[in-house]
């Protein structure tokens, strides 16, 4: 008789999932190894690569997918609710500068943070960061395109407002203040606004 409380593969594996994708967003894809995976998971060493295979990039490119999709239902969360695209825009990132704030200013996206250390020296997982910012990038860009906004500068307002966010995480880590994260808000505010009003 199997032991009821015992770990199913599917929660072994999603625990090993979480544990990387935290481990990535604090120390980095370069800066993490597979034991502090395993140990944070609570997982046997063994069992990451019975669940992943092709090793730390696999693992690399399961993190960067998942979170990826958390991340836009995120981005969906905060910004479908409201009419004002504006307004929606610039709460977002009043909201993000209070999750950096929580996290003691650590990086937030553990997309990002994978992004710049494997851009040039891993495609799999430039790749799959790529993909990931796409999707955001054509997720936002509908939501903009049905506020008013026509397309190409939709797509091109949402990759703007991504592109401030990600640099303003980075320069609010770096100066260990929501400062630069809040100013970017009202940047990206006046970026839709110009769009809307085709300015």
């Amino acid at each position: 008789m199997s032991d009821s409380k015992a770990p199913s593969t599917h929660e072994t594996r999603q625990r090993i999932v979480n544990a990387g994708t935290e481990l990535f967003r604090r120390t980095g894809y370069t800066g993490t190894g597979m034991k502090q995976i395993a140990e944070s998971a609570g997982a046997p060493f063994g069992s990451i690569y019975h669940f992943f295979p092709g090793g730390k990039a696999q693992l690399g490119e399961e993190v960067i997918r998942t979170s990826g999709a958390v991340y836009l239902g995120l981005i969906t969360a905060l910004m479908t609710p409201y009419e004002d695209r504006v307004a929606a825009t610039a709460d977002a990132f009043t909201a993000a500068a209070g999750t950096l704030a929580e996290l003691d200013f650590a990086d937030p996206c553990p997309i990002a943070t994978v992004a710049m250390e494997v851009a040039s020296t891993n495609e799999t997982l430039r790749r799959a960061t790529s993909e990931v910012f796409d999707s955001w990038t054509d997720h936002l860009a509908a939501y903009y395109a049905a506020g008013g906004i026509p397309q190409p500068a939709a797509r091109e307002t949402a990759g703007s407002v991504i592109a401030l966010l990600e640099g303003a995480f980075m320069l609010g880590r770096a100066a260990r203040s929501t400062a630069p994260v809040l100013a970017a808000a009202k940047a990206a505010a006046a970026i839709v606004r110009a769009a809307l009003t085709g300015e």
